[in-house]
């Protein structure tokens, strides 16, 4: 009876550990979609999955999906660690997001990398392209986000609203017809935001802010273009603070809104917008190169303190 017993044990680990290896097996670290693919598959490269979400479950922790050939690979959200790479050349990844957000990420301490994806809103009135509510590091790269038309808490193209410390870098991406182009916040830490090369447009009525910087959000701007939006760059918090860099503004109603903060701004240009830059009790520090014309009003509510080292 002790024999059968002892052997009954080990045909049960057996089994245990056969399953845990076969997990393991399949979350390889590069995983594969493809228009033509099906989320019943290993989504290796010559079986590839159908979706974003059906490959994430099979992508091990700090593993890479990579898309085979163009198609919608839908909807996402992220748990672990990852990078989702729309991989122009060989494929290109969309999410149309009609309804929902685009791509939402949510876990503790994670590191997420979002490359050459087309998010689609397709017009409609919820979801962000990117919600952002609790990780580590986001970097969206080379990236086109539009159609996220929603007000108040939805219709923006980066939503970052955490509880924690994070940093958030935003490089060569296109956010386009998003009522709120960027919005940063941190209820607990600071939020960093590195924004390179960004492109703002919103050509419609419902426009609200490009870039809001707000409880904890501190921002570097640089080498990017704003245009159409009621605010360009509006710090709504005095937690909140912008350095500005080598950035053109045009066609807003106020450009830089600093609040009560401080602004610091070199080599850039604000033009023809209904105010440069309005302060109430903030400050606005300006390098030498700075060029304000052709606005109704270059500052409101302060004067510039000059920061200009020659």
């Amino acid at each position: 009876m002790n024999k059968f017993r002892f052997t009954i044990k080990l045909l049960v680990i057996a089994t245990f550990l056969l399953a845990f290896a076969s997990i393991a097996q399949a979350q390889a670290t590069r995983t594969w979609v493809s228009g033509v693919g099906d989320d019943a598959n290993p989504c290796s490269r010559t079986a590839p999955c159908k979706t974003f979400a059906g490959a994430i479950s099979k992508t091990a922790p700090n593993g890479e999906i990579d898309c085979l050939d163009p198609g919608g690979f839908g909807a996402v959200t992220i748990t672990k660690s990852i990078t989702i790479d729309g991989t122009w050349g060989a494929g290109f990844g969309s999410i149309l997001a009609s309804g929902t957000s685009g791509v939402i990420i949510n876990a503790a301490g994670i590191n997420v990398i979002l490359r050459k994806l087309s998010i689609n809103g397709a017009a409609t009135t919820a979801g962000s392209g990117v919600r952002f509510l609790n990780g580590a590091n986001l970097i969206v790269d080379n990236c086109q986000i539009f159609g996220f038309t929603g007000t108040g808490t939805v219709g923006r193209g980066i939503s970052v609203e955490l509880a924690v410390s994070a940093n958030v870098t935003v490089r060569s991406t296109d956010i386009q017809n998003c009522t709120k182009g960027i919005f940063l916040s941190s209820s607990a830490g600071t939020v960093q935001g590195n924004f390179d090369g960004v492109r703002l447009d919103q050509p419609t009525a419902t426009a609200s802010n490009a870039i809001e910087l707000s409880s904890n959000g501190i921002a570097v701007i640089r080498n990017s273009y704003i245009t159409r939006y009621q605010t360009g760059i509006n710090v709504t918090s005095a937690s909140g603070a912008a350095i500005v860099l080598g950035t053109t503004i045009f066609n807003t109603t106020t450009a830089v809104n600093a609040g009560a903060t401080t602004v610091r701004m070199s080599d850039s240009q604000l033009v023809n917008n209904s105010t440069g830059v309005a302060l109430a009790g903030g400050v606005f520090r300006s390098g030498c190169d700075n060029f304000l014309d052709g606005n109704s009003n270059n500052v409101t509510g302060g004067g510039i303190t000059n920061a200009c080292v020659q």
